[in-house]
Order: structure tokens, then C-alpha cells, then sequence
């Protein structure tokens, strides 16, 4: 399971060095210049060894644990109150397709400050030994972005983020109270 982390954690970093490449003329950040994913890796690794397909990673740990604990916690609390509220009955497929919607704006309001702070992470330049040279860590990386961008600045690419992340928690949270409600039908 070691290798796989780590190919997610590195395939993270060269997705965001890929997306950031740009023609000079409208380039923004740090420009790496890989031709693909696999010379990419294989160039990180050569360059700064296991430990370089690694850097940024710390940062998208907070990004998973908030994102995945907001997702589960405005699931169930959001059912629960349209529950007592009576909105819909209590077996309808629509009170699972509200939760599941307004935990997809939650997930991607409460994830999109560590997004930020990660593709930041991932894309600064690194010195010779792989070290970032812009950002300590996730806390810098935020701390100077809310310092010099505001608040707004956590949020870039917040709509981008919401039609990824919003169908996927919609359709998983959906589907999956839809099968356990089954399963529980059945089993009784």
C-alpha cells in the first residue's frame, strides 16, 4: 500500500505541473517543463528520489481529513434535520438527494483552501536537494495566501472545484444510502 500512496501523492504533484504549463507570454508561477506523466515522474525521482515524489504530500492530508469528515458529518446531520423537520418522508429517495447537495457545497467550501494551498505546494520551485523555496508547509502556504490574496484568495478555482467534487459527493452519498436502505430492507 506504501507504493500506491505514493504514486497518488506523486501523480498529484504532476497533474498540477502539467495544468500550470503555459507559452511564456501567459505563463503565471513556476513553469516546469515536462513532456508527460511518465517522464515527469521518472524526472522528479532521478532528481530528487523517493522523497521528491513526496513533497506537497503533508499538504493534502488536511485536504482529505476535512473534506472526507465534512462529507459525512453534513450527510447525516442534514438527513436528520429534514428527518424532524418532515420536508419529505422519512424513506424517500429525496431526502438523501437534498443531504447528498448540500454536503457536496459543504465539502467543496471547507476542501478549497487546502486545494489551493496544495497546488501552491506542489508547484513552487525547488531548490537542488527538492526543498520548497516559497513555502515551509501547508500552514505557511495558507497563511501567506489569506495574508496577501485575503480571504478570497482561498477560494480560487472554487467552481472548478465544486463540478468535480459536488456530482461525485452528490451520486456516492446517494447511491450509497440508496443500497444500505436496500440492503436493510432486505435483511430484516
Amino acid at each position: 500500500m506504501k507504493g500506491v500512496g505514493s504514486m497518488i501523492f506523486s501523480c498529484s504533484q504532476v497533474k498540477t505541473h502539467l495544468q500550470a504549463q503555459a507559452a511564456s507570454e501567459i505563463a503565471v508561477g513556476h513553469q516546469y517543463k515536462h513532456q508527460g506523466m511518465f517522464q515527469a515522474l521518472t524526472e522528479i525521482g532521478q532528481k530528487h528520489g523517493l522523497v521528491g515524489l513526496w513533497r506537497g504530500a503533508l499538504g493534502g492530508l488536511p485536504r482529505v481529513i476535512i473534506g472526507s469528515s465534512t462529507q459525512l458529518c453534513t450527510f447525516s446531520s442534514t438527513k436528520d434535520l429534514l428527518s424532524q423537520w418532515e420536508i419529505f418522508s422519512p424513506q424517500s429517495w429525496k431526502l438523501a438527494l437534498v443531504a447528498a447537495m448540500v454536503s457536496g457545497i459543504a465539502v467543496v467550501l471547507a476542501m478549497a483552501p487546502f486545494d489551493v494551498a496544495c497546488t501552491r505546494l506542489y508547484n513552487q520551485p525547488t531548490d537542488a536537494q527538492g526543498k520548497g523555496l516559497m513555502y515551509r508547509g501547508i500552514l505557511d502556504a495558507l497563511l501567506q495566501t489569506a495574508r496577501t490574496e485575503g480571504i478570497f484568495g482561498m477560494y480560487k478555482g472554487i467552481g472548478a472545484s465544486y463540478f468535480r467534487l459536488g456530482p461525485h459527493t452528490i451520486l456516492s452519498l446517494f447511491f450509497w444510502d440508496q443500497l444500505r436502505s436496500l440492503y436493510y430492507t432486505y435483511t430484516k
